[in-house]
């Protein structure tokens, strides 16, 4: 799904898919807030509580999220309350959960707490822990110092 800003055309959109995707999500409480969601809060109370982040500036990110396909909206309503939005990944917000493992595994190394990580990352399947790698097309590992960045025009 191809997200524009207001006023701007395609042809005004950065080349670099790293920088238009930083548009989007390139705010430090972005990626918080899809933790939380990958967690199972789906409700702005629930996000707002567990972060600890002003309204305006959840809502604010919430309403980016949206608007650029990460997240959709379900209505419920609380049983003597007003109808409310609740949030949910869509198929770009869930892709987004190689990018949290990543950072996650970045921190673990290179921010590491003295008494260890906070949380591991296991297989469903089979409870072992996983991590985030390049891998080719034949599905073998490929280290990153292997790794060629083809730039294109």
């Amino acid at each position: 799904m191809a997200v524009h800003q207001k006023g701007s055309s395609p042809a005004d959109e950065p080349a670099c898919s790293i920088e238009r995707s930083l548009q989007v999500l390139g705010e430090r409480w972005t990626f918080l807030i899809l933790r939380e969601i990958f967690q199972g809060r789906h409700k702005f109370a629930e996000i707002r509580d567990a972060l600890g982040v002003a309204p305006n500036l959840l809502s604010a990110r919430l309403k980016t999220l949206v608007d650029a396909g990460v997240l959709r909206t379900l209505s419920y309503r609380e049983p003597g309350s007003r109808q409310r939005e609740s949030y949910h990944l869509t198929k770009a917000g869930a892709d987004l959960q190689l990018v949290l493992g990543a950072l996650q595994q970045w921190g673990d190394v290179h921010r590491a707490r003295p008494v260890g990580p906070s949380a591991l990352r296991r297989a469903r399947s089979t409870g072992e822990p996983v991590r985030v790698a390049f891998v080719d097309s034949a599905g073998r590992e490929v280290a990153g110092a292997d790794v060629l960045l083809d730039v294109r025009p």
